[in-house]
């Protein structure tokens, strides 16, 4: 049935905005023509936003939850890279976000996982080589080469590294980078090997210097990774080789805001209207080859209607011609997700997290920062741990019984109590930190008890949010995991910590393939010369 909207358009392609009405059959449109009547309008359609590269799993909910919420601030499709899943369960894991990606109207678009495990320093729960990448990028469902996080490897012509990327080019699908840091030379020879975009730039030289290699700027602004003020002087004069993408978003932070949040601020910012929605839609479509419609006669029927072009409020959402969201509610339902798992460790005892260290010995400590992933290095002594914020800090291996690592870090804030997590990239181990060992060891079993979740523990008291599914999300409704998860972060707060979101930075602490120091299940690791290095200073 012929379906008609009277709105102002917002023609990206041909940069005019006009009174007109738009026509839609089935999931394409149909028609799109001038029409004075439109003018009394106090509505703009325009094409519906794309996050260019996204984990969904780190928003905690399975992607017909994610959905849900999406749709509702203007998102009609994603770049989904299923990594973390597949660091978990391989390629099941990736085929379980495929399948349940399918049940949803929003456009799932996944990646097949370049790094699994993304290092040789770190246990994981499953290997996807060289083969496997092939066989998924052959499925119509895998629509690239997801983040190669192995930059060495890569500049160094790793034989898997380079088996990986000659499947992608051989099937004519992208490959997405990851190197943070990499400039000049190195940068230049990491383009060249075929990698098509970067997210993982912090600095404007970084990402003029990427730039100029040839590379597309994703500019990230998630939960935990907070780039766009420092890029965003690129969308004025590099609109064309930019995209939008959250990476990682919490539960609390998506009910909020999605891929809106870039286009409001650039907006706000004074920056070319049509140049941020191609950047928001149009670029991460082209780029990626994806099947979504840029708001063109015979495109798919995928665009948003706004109450105007400044304040952006999001009055509807259409998906291949369908209405799915309206006036903040998603307009579909879907079936529950099924739970998948892996996690065969047992509990520990009270001792297991015991340490000795002499009053002054000098410890090597590793340096969070609140809205990056990076960290930083500091030498304290032992005895001053306390006036410098140093806190213990631990990495469990969740899939077998083994030793736990240890290592110590500042920047926590937190005055009492314990925090622990299972979402712990990229392997996602258990990552804990907390003020005493008693605390830790609490904290760290209550992870064990639920077989994969978040907690913050005290001495008389806890909070916990299970997830159940991979030790990474839950089928839970939305707005009830934002709420769990809020309440976690208002207790770490009310423990002392003054980070944004303690849990996502602890998350990321033991990320090794970021620099410069993490900790993994294994030791200290040095992410600037990617080897193991000493956790006292001799």
């Amino acid at each position: 049935m012929e379906k008609k909207i009277q709105a102002y358009i917002v023609d990206v392609h041909g940069r005019v905005i006009f009174p007109g009405t738009l026509t839609f059959e089935g999931k394409k449109i149909t028609s799109i023509k001038y029409d004075e009547s439109a003018k009394g309008c106090n509505q703009y359609i325009m094409p519906g936003f794309v996050d260019a590269h996204i984990h969904i799993e780190s928003s905690m909910l399975v992607p017909t939850e994610f959905a849900k919420i999406a749709v509702r601030h203007g998102t009609v499709a994603t770049v989904s890279d299923p990594h973390e899943i597949a660091n978990v369960l391989g390629v099941k894991g990736v085929k379980y976000m495929i399948e349940d990606g399918k049940k949803t109207p929003l456009k799932f678009n996944f990646g097949a996982p370049s790094c699994v495990p993304a290092t040789n320093f770190e246990s994981a729960g499953a290997t996807i080589d060289s083969k496997d990448v092939e066989e998924l990028l052959k499925s119509n469902d895998i629509k690239y080469l997801a983040e190669m996080m192995n930059w060495p490897g890569v500049l160094h012509g790793d034989p898997e590294v380079k088996q990986k990327i000659f499947a992608a080019k051989k099937l004519k699908k992208p490959v997405d980078g990851h190197a943070p840091g990499l400039k000049g030379s190195q940068a230049r020879n990491y383009a060249s090997a075929g990698i098509s975009t970067d997210h993982e730039c912090v600095e404007l030289e970084e990402a003029k210097d990427k730039l100029e290699a040839g590379m597309k700027i994703q500019i990230r602004e998630g939960s935990a990774a907070k780039n766009y003020d420092a890029l965003a002087p690129l969308i004025k004069t590099d609109p064309e080789s930019l995209m939008f993408c959250t990476d990682d978003s919490h539960p609390h932070e998506l009910i909020d805001y999605h891929m809106d949040k870039f286009v409001h601020r650039s907006i706000q910012n004074g920056d070319d209207i049509f140049n941020v929605i191609k950047i928001a839609s149009v670029n991460p479509i082209n780029h990626y080859n994806l099947d979504v419609g840029q708001l063109r006669v015979g495109d798919y029927a995928d665009f948003i209607v706004v109450d105007s072009i400044t304040d952006f409020n999001i009055l509807a959402t259409y998906i291949n011609g369908e209405k799915v969201a309206e006036n903040g509610k998603e307009l579909f339902t879907t079936p529950k997700a099924e739970v998948v798992n892996k996690f065969n460790c047992s509990k520990k005892p009270s001792s297991f997290f015991d340490t000795n260290f002499k009053e002054d010995d000098k410890i090597r400590c590793i340096v969070a920062h609140d809205g990056q992933l990076i960290t930083s290095t500091e030498v304290h002594e032992y005895k001053s741990f306390k006036e410098n914020d140093v806190l213990k800090m631990t990495v469990v291996n969740r899939y077998e019984d083994a030793d736990p690592s240890i290592a110590f870090i500042k920047g926590f804030g937190m005055k009492k109590g314990a925090i622990a997590s299972t979402v712990a990239h990229d392997s996602h181990n258990i990552v804990a930190v907390g003020t005493s060992d008693f605390e830790i060891y609490k904290a760290v079993n209550k992870v064990i008890d639920m077989k994969g979740g978040i907690c913050i523990v005290s001495n008389d008291e806890s909070n916990l949010l299970e997830l159940p599914i991979a030790g990474l999300m839950t089928n839970e409704n939305g707005e009830v995991v934002a709420e769990q998860y809020q309440q976690l972060l208002n207790k770490a707060k009310e423990y002392g910590s003054e980070l944004h979101d303690p849990y996502m930075t602890l998350s990321f602490m033991a990320l090794l393939v970021i620099p410069q120091l993490k900790l993994s299940d294994k030791g200290l690791f040095d992410g600037a010369e990617f080897k193991f290095t000493d956790l006292i200073v001799k």
